[in-house]
């Protein structure tokens, strides 16, 4: 099989500087892990010019999108990375999916207005990346086979020199504000109860979105964020016209490696407390709530599900239930489920299988969409969607797109949401809305 060439370059914890060098380029895409302050994440991963752009085209399915990926992969070629390389990436595809890449799956009504206008999927087919590992502290550019030998030594040349980084700068002009107020989401919260008593659902994930208007730079404002909140899944994604995906997200979908299937939802949340005291009881009420380890093994009993359809048959097990993990404003609750690809499936067989995250939809899955679609006002576009790299040797990680930004004519969205359950209270629900986001919206008002 062909095999990829890496170049060392010096070791950088933090991509900021490598990145800040293709940032304008087509394509630029950044998946970070939050380094040097997190330290859950490995690797950091990035690159630019892709040499093909993929997005769904008017009336085509889900599965044939998938496919669409599928010969894109195939074109670039198969390859391995050098023996003892451990990296992640050999080439392949690295983007977004939106939330609303659900809709070519399964059929949703179409209530919600699509008012921000993005792609249901964008996916880049990149020959090479520059990977740092912070386990073994280096840095890297690997190239597949496929790459021109003057393009690899242009890449090597842009890496290597020092370049002056011109400033960039970001302002809100008008600060976020909700798109619904208190009295309009505790009608929401009363119709999913409604639901829930009916027995059309369990569980329903619904959120709020806020928006402000700005001027600059979304790279700007990325560096801002990944200081105050830095997340294991992180990412920035350059998209046409000067907008951006900004992801500080925690939580993982699904990752493939060998075969080997993970995915670690988050369900149960708590914010940090004022001094060292408050945020231990904080995390201490979190581990015993009861409604949240019943919304945690709700979601985990549907990520089961979702596995099963292409793990193989007795793969499928649950090694963690109810962990926490700490962030700079919230405690989380977190388990794990994995599992075995079945032969004859892959990892797009996977994402077709069980996406999107049933962490972020409800239980059963296809219905709590459906109640999203009828409840939320609009549509979620790049929330609750997923970053995702897959490279040619069928490798392949991926976010749930929490704690995310969509910057986009001089407009920049959030939101924040939660899982509504029967004993759900709409005013503590209400405010975790504002407890997930709140360090977001903070550090670009004060920028």
């Amino acid at each position: 099989m062909p095999t990829c060439s890496v170049h060392p370059l010096l070791y950088d914890a933090d991509p900021s500087g490598y990145f800040a060098r293709v940032r304008v380029a087509p394509g630029a895409v950044l998946l970070d892990s939050g380094r040097p302050t997190a330290d859950r994440g490995r690797f950091d991963l990035l690159s630019a010019w892709p040499l093909d752009t993929l997005q769904p085209v008017a009336d085509e399915s889900g599965p044939a999108f998938l496919q669409r990926l599928r010969e894109s992969l195939a074109r670039l070629g198969e390859a391995d990375l050098p023996e003892h390389c451990a990296l992640p990436f050999a080439g392949g595809l690295i983007g977004y999916l939106a939330y609303d890449f659900g809709r070519l799956f399964e059929p949703l009504p179409d209530q919600a207005i699509d008012d921000l206008h993005l792609p249901s999927a964008r996916l880049g087919l990149y020959a090479w990346a520059l990977i740092s590992d912070h386990h073994e502290h280096s840095s890297q550019l690997v190239f597949h086979p496929a790459l021109d030998h003057a393009e690899r030594l242009r890449l090597i040349a842009l890496f290597e020199q020092p370049v002056a980084q011109p400033d960039a700068s970001f302002k809100l002009t008008a600060p976020f504000a909700t798109d619904i107020n208190a009295e309009q989401y505790r009608q929401a919260i009363e119709r999913i109860h409604a639901y829930i008593q009916a027995g059309d659902c369990y569980q329903v994930n619904f959120a709020q979105r806020f928006r402000g208007q700005y001027l600059g730079d979304p790279w700007a404002a990325y560096q801002a964020l990944r200081v105050a909140c830095p997340t294991p899944f992180a990412g920035y994604l350059a998209l046409p016209e000067e907008g951006a995906v900004l992801s500080l997200s925690p939580e993982r979908f699904v990752k493939v490696s060998q075969r080997q299937v993970e995915t670690r939802p988050i369900k149960g949340t708590r914010p940090r407390g004022r001094d060292t005291v408050e945020d231990a009881a904080f995390a201490q009420e979190l581990l015993a709530s009861d409604k949240d380890r019943a919304e945690n093994l709700m979601i985990v009993d549907l990520l089961r599900n979702d596995l099963g359809r292409t793990c193989r048959i007795g793969s499928v097990k649950v090694p963690e239930l109810f962990s926490l993990e700490s962030y700079p404003n919230v405690h989380h609750l977190v388990s794990a489920i994995t599992g075995e690809l079945a032969d004859g499936k892959d990892a797009l067989d996977l994402i077709g299988g069980s996406f999107p995250g049933g962490s972020i939809t409800g239980a059963p899955k296809i219905r709590a969409m459906q109640i999203i679609d009828e409840l939320e006002p609009n549509r979620r576009a790049l929330y609750c969607g997923s970053l995702m790299y897959l490279d040619v040797r069928g490798e392949m990680d991926s976010s749930i797109a929490i704690r995310s930004l969509l910057a986009k004519e001089g407009q920049i969205a959030c939101w924040g949401g939660g899982g509504i359950v029967a004993d759900s209270q709409w005013e503590a629900e209400y405010q975790e809305t504002f407890t997930k986001v709140r360090v977001l919206m903070q550090t670009l008002e004060g920028l």
